[in-house]
């Protein structure tokens, strides 16, 4: 693990914990996302593969107290931005490596970061060289975007393509993103351009900080555009056709990758996580990759087995052979006839079997169920029940 790592990846976000949370709280709240993202209740699934490595890395932060109070220790350390010579520093150049001053911290050693020492993070960090030497604004990358997204029964099985219209900031159209009213904004005099300002912390060094005057954009507008007020950013509504993976579930959340709000400064765009909902169906419901139905039959087709027509979800009926002495609540299993897997392939169609008993009779039907009523008159279908309470 690298402090660079340790830097940038919120671990206490990532257990949904805050940072004053017991040793008994992080636990907990591993193990309910350990359950919930294991690979083995979500096959074939790289999305919650992926959250489940996620979870097991902060654990292993925050469940050990060493591992966490160097993991809080650099994130106070670093949280504000990188280091890079002061004033102090003068004019003369670095002439020390930071790698043989910093490489001895390990893992294994005191006060070590993991597998990276302090090494990787001074030396992407340091400026070497004059004081005057600054830090260009990095591009940035763009928000995340949730939206939502209703899908008919159907179309959650088969997978859909959606008109999916969704808000994001983006760089404002009235000024190009520059922010000027006349698209002609000056360099801030504050950072110089940089969008970073420098503060001593002591020993020779300083923080930088986002520049306040400018908001970390390097730019400060003459004329603030109407639009944006100044900040070069401004919402920006656009509808995309989204395609809706096939076998998609009631609440899951897809993520598709770089659609989301634009990057600032060439910066890449963010991610577009759309939640689906799934409505119901009149006939069929879903378990998993399996499709249910429940079929009625006649007592006579329970009683003395059949062949019984089954309905699937938009294609041909299918006919499943009904063995004789059916009981109802039995389910039987049509292969192939479910949703579709993220392999391509198709889940089962679960057909439950409930004996429909009729609520009128013709006086054919009436005399032919009284002579079976006769003719079994010396079996209690309720003796076992009886014998088995008894035992109890």
């Amino acid at each position: 693990m690298s402090t660079k790592d340790f830097v940038e990846k919120d671990y206490y976000k990532v257990l949904g914990v805050p940072k004053d949370a017991t040793e008994a709280e992080i636990k907990k709240a591993y193990r309910k996302l350990a359950r919930e993202f294991h690979p083995d209740a979500n096959k074939g699934d790289a999305e919650a593969e992926e959250r489940f490595k996620e979870i097991s890395e902060a654990n292993d932060i925050l469940g050990d107290a060493k591992k966490r109070k160097e993991y809080d220790d650099a994130r106070a350390l670093f949280g504000n931005g990188g280091f890079r010579p002061g004033p102090g520093a003068g004019g003369g150049s670095f002439n020390f490596d930071l790698g043989d001053l910093f490489g001895g911290a390990q893992g294994g050693g005191p006060g070590g970061f993991g597998g990276g020492g302090l090494g990787d993070v001074f030396g992407g960090l340091f400026n070497r060289g004059g004081a005057g030497a600054g830090t260009r604004t990095q591009p940035r990358r763009g928000q995340d975007v949730e939206s939502e997204v209703t899908l008919s029964f159907t179309e959650a099985v088969d997978g859909a393509t959606v008109p999916l219209r969704m808000s994001s900031q983006a760089p404002c159209k009235a000024c190009s993103g520059t922010g000027d009213k006349n698209g002609t904004p000056r360099v801030c005099p504050t950072c110089v351009g940089t969008g970073q300002v420098s503060r001593g912390s002591g020993g020779g060094f300083s923080l930088t900080d986002p520049c306040a005057d400018c908001k970390g954009r390097g730019l400060i507008a003459e004329t603030p555009c109407d639009v944006c007020k100044g900040s070069g950013r401004a919402k920006s509504s656009r509808t995309m056709q989204v395609r809706i993976p096939a076998g998609v579930s009631d609440g899951q959340r897809i993520r598709l990758r770089g659609k989301g709000a634009p990057g600032e400064r060439g910066g890449p765009a963010g991610d577009l996580y759309v939640v689906v909902h799934v409505g119901s169906h009149p006939v069929f419901g879903r378990k998993g990759d399996n499709l249910t139905v429940t079929v009625p039959v006649t007592i006579s087709e329970a009683a003395l087995g059949a062949d019984i027509k089954v309905p699937t979800l938009g294609g041909p009926a299918v006919t499943l052979k009904l063995p004789p002495g059916t009981p109802s609540g039995r389910t039987m299993r049509a292969r192939g006839k479910g949703a579709v897997r993220k392999d391509g392939t198709r889940g089962d169609l679960l057909v439950t079997v409930e004996v429909a008993v009729p609520s009128e009779l013709t006086d054919k039907a009436r005399e032919a169920l009284e002579m079976y009523r006769d003719a079994t008159d010396s079996v209690d279908p309720r003796a076992a029940l009886f014998e088995s309470a008894k035992g109890a």
